[in-house]
């Protein structure tokens, strides 16, 4: 498979010509930012985490991992699996930029995302040179 640059940014951050389609991946617009300003593509709300996830480990980074974990059992779910496969398909074609509006870059929903996408992939890619060998 494929793949077009998966990259992520903090929607308050100006759209740039490499950021392909941006999609917003938090469940709640950005304070004080415009949609024109925002210039963004899509907005996928229901990948996010759900409110139960994103209020419990909000702001705790000791948390981090147990957050990831969670997170990504909601990943496997039927209420994000349409979205989570819309965005494997446009990586396919283009470019996509996850847009996310916290304050901490390192960790948040959008980190967690791309390195669930990834690792998708990844298993994708390898199952499928694993079955053009045997």
């Amino acid at each position: 498979m494929s793949r077009q640059p998966l990259s992520i940014k903090r929607v308050y951050q100006p759209p740039d010509n490499e950021d392909g389609v941006r999609v917003l991946v938090d469940r709640l617009w950005p304070r004080g930012l415009s949609r024109e300003r925002a210039q963004i593509d899509l907005w996928l709300k229901e990948i996010a985490p759900s409110d139960a996830l994103r209020r419990r480990y909000h702001g705790d980074p000791a948390a981090w991992e147990e957050f990831k974990t969670a997170y990504y059992a909601e990943l496997e779910q039927p209420r994000t699996s349409a979205a989570a496969r819309d965005l494997l398909d446009r990586l396919s074609r283009e470019p996509v930029t996850l847009l996310f509006a916290a304050r901490d870059e390192t960790r948040n929903n959008a980190v967690a995302l791309k390195e669930w996408l990834e690792d998708w992939i990844n298993s994708k890619v390898s199952t499928e040179s694993t079955v053009v060998k045997a």
